[in-house]
């Protein structure tokens, strides 16, 4: 487990050279730890260490963890069925993977029955990969002003990506970089439920270049936790 505190103090040490870099602090950048196939034991070692965020990809995850955790802010960071938002609208502080008006009307639904306002992002899939989810760069303002338009209980904070998965990670600096250009266009919306705030980029191979191309939230899981035995898009 000691292995969870000094990764972890590397990768908020890679955060804030990344940050000053772009002429940000640290403390700019949010820190989502991904706990993906992770035991309690391990998440609680990290949430010891000043992990404040966990991000997880599957909602069963989050209902098996969930208890033995110890408080902290839960992210939605997966793709998400409709069939499953009623197990963890309660329960995660962000969904950050709404990719269609039919995920977001559940949500809506959702949140509404619970009494709530459920913070989202939406998805981007900046390079149009079939074995991606998010809605194409062209198609995200429709998304944004669909969900504005029929969904009361959702509040959109900004965006998500997850870049092709490439050997060197200056490869998909552009892709970051077109993502950050809509964030900051759809920021100027005036809507009392869209609140932009973060802009969800970057992953243990590629959260440096992430955050030098805008990014202010990072979802890391192999960097602080270890490698897994097989690959992982969202971590």
């Amino acid at each position: 487990m000691e292995d969870i505190r000094a990764n972890l103090e590397a990768v908020h040490g890679r955060i804030s050279q990344a940050a000053s870099k772009a002429g940000r602090a640290e403390e700019d950048v949010l820190l989502v730890a991904v706990s993906k196939t992770r035991t309690p034991e391990e998440i609680n070692t990290a949430i010891d260490a000043g992990v404040t965020d966990i991000g997880e990809n599957k909602v069963q995850e989050i209902m098996d963890k969930y208890e033995a955790v110890k408080p902290v802010k839960w992210h939605m960071i997966g793709h998400l069925q409709t069939n499953k938002v009623k197990y963890i609208i309660d329960k995660v502080c962000l969904i950050h993977s709404v990719d269609s008006l039919k995920l977001a009307k559940e949500i809506n639904k959702r949140a509404a029955s619970h009494g709530i306002v459920m913070d989202i992002l939406v998805q981007i899939n900046p390079a149009d990969e079939e074995s991606k989810f998010g809605v194409s760069l062209s198609d995200t303002k429709e998304l944004i002003m669909e969900i504005l338009e029929n969904c009361e209980n959702i509040r959109i904070r900004g965006l998500m990506s997850v870049a092709p998965a490439v050997e060197d990670p200056e490869d998909v600096r552009g892709y970051f970089e077109e993502v950050k250009a809509q964030y900051d266009e759809f920021s100027k919306i005036e809507h009392e439920r869209i609140d932009f705030k973060y802009l969800s980029m970057g992953m243990s191979h590629d959260f440096e270049v992430a955050i030098e191309a805008g990014s202010n939230l990072v979802r890391v899981g192999s960097a602080i936790f270890g490698a897994r035995d097989y690959g992982n898009l969202e971590g």
